[in-house]
């Protein structure tokens, strides 16, 4: 495609769910939208594809996999009428699952108190605690979601009030909550736990999200508030199937989606956003832009001088996978089925484990693997989380066949010995590990295989660090200090540019709140320039506040 030289209203930099979703809202108010995308389809983090060359017929998602983000903001989906551009999503029960070395479990079930039933198994004292940490993590949420869904540059008043009567309904729990909010993950686990099995649970789950020793850790427990309230979802013909329908619903409000498009320059002139410069070339003009990628990528890119160097220094220097952990991700390709007989057997109630999302690691597994990451080593001991997409959709795969989707949440980002030398006896390792819970994995079953690590998710992402929630999620991370401070409001020192991904406010995760957020800024901008350009002349009648001229 070339449109060198076309005028915009916006031009959004990433094609990622977040631009998607910000192209949708502008897009919906009349403005003409582009959406450039460097890599050959949309979708970033939240995509799926065929992957292993051995395996054409096997669906892999390289990155994100549940639904329980968007089952958070479900707004989102609902606006945009994704079910007519072919968004399905399902819930899977049971969701989350712990699987300890000796053949026990816990199923984290959507009902907390069907959940407590499964702890009361080791510990009655720990099923009490558990139902009362439910009621401090609901009260946490109560605060935090409404939050979540207001954009922190505004003063929100009626959001600060329904926050201000949940705090007062819930004061009796408010040394409860700051232990939580300044806290670790790992604290709060040992605090009310008793059980090695049902602290190695907690820790588990709430590795997902970070360093469960770090102060301020203890908000990771959002997880299991949100897995109780919401539940957890996969969407039905693979996490491109989200991507797809956002891009069918953008080009139907008149988008333009420009894949394999890598943008080098953010024009500015003047502290006013002016358009984008393509590696290729290209020009394309525009009145805003919004930057859909990693912030500290997105103000790189932006015309040398047009950002102060200390604000540049301060996104740079935003955490970034800043404790030397990230994630590795592998996929297997198999010739059959996994099954977990072992577990299933020891539970004896017939619940097939095999759709579940599996976590294994104990206590001691968790804080080693983050500790050998932060040294630059491999860690010995099995922290992984892991499940067979294919299970909840078949389609995934041919028949009687299994993709597994094996993720452990803790790596190092840069080992002492490099990926290169790593990569395939990791992948051994895990394969290993893996192998000791289920069945179906071994060097029969394995057609292929494909690993990424965190150089691979910085080159194909543009991401910094490896990090996949661009920015570490952190309380002096959240807000408008979401990237840093002077960079999460609704006005940057470039007017007209405005920042839309996982590392501004609410943060990670596949809901597109980071693109609806700042689809509203920048209309608000554009309605202001457009205001600023009208002269109404004396008597005559004007447009009511909140229309928009189409253009406009």
């Amino acid at each position: 495609m070339t449109l060198s030289n076309a005028e915009f209203d916006v031009l959004i930099v990433g094609g990622g769910h977040n631009g998607l979703t910000a192209g949708c809202y502008l897009a919906a108010e009349g403005n003409k939208v582009m959406v450039l995308e460097a890599l050959g389809k949309v979708g970033g983090m939240a995509s799926s594809g065929y992957l292993i060359p051995e395996a054409p017929e096997h669906l892999v998602h390289p990155c994100a996999l549940d639904m329980m983000s968007m089952r958070v903001h479900a707004h989102v989906p609902l606006e945009l009428e994704l079910d007519r551009h072919g968004f399905q999503a399902v819930e899977y029960s049971p969701g989350y699952v712990y699987l300890h070395p000796d053949g026990t479990s816990v199923v984290f079930w959507r009902d907390p108190n069907r959940t407590a039933e499964e702890i009361r198994r080791y510990s009655p004292r720990d099923a009490d605690a558990y139902l009362a940490f439910v009621k401090v993590l609901d009260a946490f949420i109560d605060m935090a979601l409404p939050m979540m869904r207001a954009d922190p540059a505004k003063f929100n008043l009626g959001t600060k009030l329904k926050v201000l009567g949940t705090v007062l309904r819930n004061r009796k729990l408010k040394p409860e909550l700051m232990a939580l909010m300044t806290g670790s993950a790992y604290q709060a686990a040992l605090e009310r736990f008793e059980h090695p099995v049902t602290i190695s649970a907690m820790c588990a789950l709430t590795g997902l999200a970070g360093v469960i020793t770090a102060d301020g850790s203890g908000i990771y427990y959002a997880l299991v508030a949100f897995l109780h309230r919401f539940g957890v979802g996969r969407v039905i013909g693979g996490m491109q199937k989200l991507s797809d329908a956002l891009r069918s619903r953008f080009e139907e409000l008149g988008g333009t989606v420009m894949t394999s498009a890598s943008v080098a320059e953010i024009v500015a002139v003047d502290g006013k956003v002016r358009g984008v410069r393509l590696v290729d070339g290209q020009e394309f003009h525009a009145r805003a832009v919004v930057a859909s990628c990693h912030p500290k990528v997105a103000l790189e890119m932006v015309t040398p001088g047009a950002i102060e160097q200390q604000l540049l220094t301060r996104v740079a220097m935003a955490p970034a996978n800043a404790h030397g952990a990230g994630p590795v991700k592998l996929d297997l390709a198999l010739n059959g089925q996994i099954s977990v007989p072992r577990f299933e057997a020891m539970r004896g109630d017939g619940i097939d484990l095999r759709k579940a999302c599996l976590l294994i690691g104990t206590a001691e597994a968790v804080l080693e693997n983050f500790a050998a990451s932060a040294r630059g080593e491999v860690p010995r001991l099995p922290y992984i989380t892991f499940a067979a997409p294919s299970a909840v959709d078949p389609s995934q795969a041919p028949s009687g066949q299994d993709v597994l989707y094996i993720y452990p949440p803790a790596m190092p980002v840069n080992p002492v010995e490099g990926w290169d030398a790593l990569r395939e006896r990791v992948a051994d390792q895990l394969i290993s590990q893996v192998s000791e819970y289920i069945e179906g994995v071994n060097e029969h079953t394995i057609i292929g295989r494909r690993l990424e690590a965190a150089p691979d998710f910085t080159a194909r992402l543009n991401t910094v660090n490896g990090c996949v929630v661009h920015i570490d999620t952190t309380t002096l991370r959240s807000s408008s200090m979401r990237p840093a401070h002077g960079l999460g409001g609704d006005t940057l020192p470039v007017e007209g540019l405005y920042l839309g991904s996982a590392g501004i406010h609410p943060g990670g995760g596949v809901n597109g709140m980071a693109g609806r957020l700042a689809a509203q800024r920048a209309k608000r901008y554009l309605g202001k320039r457009a205001s600023a350009r009208t002269t109404v002349p004396a008597g005559a009648s004007q447009q009511p506040v909140g229309q928009s001229t189409p253009g406009a």
